[in-house]
Parts: structure tokens; sequence; C-alpha cells
């Protein structure tokens, strides 16, 4: 199971305040130890909104906003994306973490179990025979490709 490990961002972050360099070695061992264990597969952090945008729907017509945007505590910061058995281990990985703002400050990691190439594969079967077969083959072509791209 592939779950992402979401740190959520705070006023430092959002202001680009890098991390102190205690901060940033403590960081880099729990790093290790993820790769040491074989579980890790991508991690980062990220710029502050500021340096970012986003696009909006309203009615299937795009439109662009310029960051910032303000409400800092509804943002990532940084992500670890792990490959683990259960929840259960996720949730002791990020139990394990050091805190991501660093020991004296609140911080929030939230963690979100991705959907896999089976999840949507289930959901074409149950809509029937027919088009949804061709697209059910494509999926499994596609997951053929990642899975040798992983090796």
């Amino acid at each position: 199971m592939r779950v992402m490990m979401i740190v959520k961002a705070n006023e430092e972050t959002e202001a680009g305040v890098m991390p102190s360099e205690e901060s940033l070695s403590t960081m880099g061992k729990y790093n290790e130890e993820l790769m040491k264990a074989g579980v890790l597969l991508d991690l980062g952090g990220l710029k502050p909104t500021s340096k970012g945008a986003r696009v909006k729907f309203s009615e299937g017509k795009p439109t662009v906003v310029d960051g910032p945007f303000t409400e800092s505590k509804e943002l990532v910061g940084g992500y670890w994306i792990v490959q683990v058995k259960s929840l259960e281990e996720a949730i002791e990985w990020a139990r394990r973490a050091p805190a991501p703002h660093g020991p004296h400050k609140d911080a929030e990691i939230e963690i979100r179990p991705f959907y896999e190439l089976e999840d949507f594969e289930q959901a074409l079967v149950e809509l029937g025979p027919g088009e949804h077969s061709e697209a059910i083959e494509r999926m499994r072509e596609r997951g053929k490709i990642l899975s040798e791209g992983n090796k």
C-alpha cells in the first residue's frame, strides 16, 4: 500500500523560512531510516504558496489564481510517499518522524492512502462489459509499465 504522509505548512514555511541546520540534520537521519527500511518512494518540501498558483474551475472553465494563499494550516509544506503493508505501519512511521517545524512548534502530518490500479479495475469491472474492457486492459498495461519503471 502506498501512502502519502503530508506535512502541513505553517506561518514560517509560508514565509519561506528555511529549517534550521539542526532540523535538517534530524530530518535527514529520519529520511535515511525510511530508505534503509526500504519503504521510501519519494519525498519533498514545497516552496511557499507565494511562489505558486492555483487553477480553479467554475462551471468547467479554468481561472488562474496567483499565490500566496491565506489559510496556512490547510496548505501542504512537504511530503513523504512510502510503501507500507498497512495504514497502521504508516502511522508508526509518521509517529517516529521528527517534529516537522522544530521540536517546540506545533505541526501535523496527514496520512492518505493512494488509489491503486486495482481500485479502478474493480470499479470498471462492476460497470460491465463493452468499452470498459478496453479501458481495463489499457490500465493493466500502464500498470506494467509503471512497475517496470520502478525496478
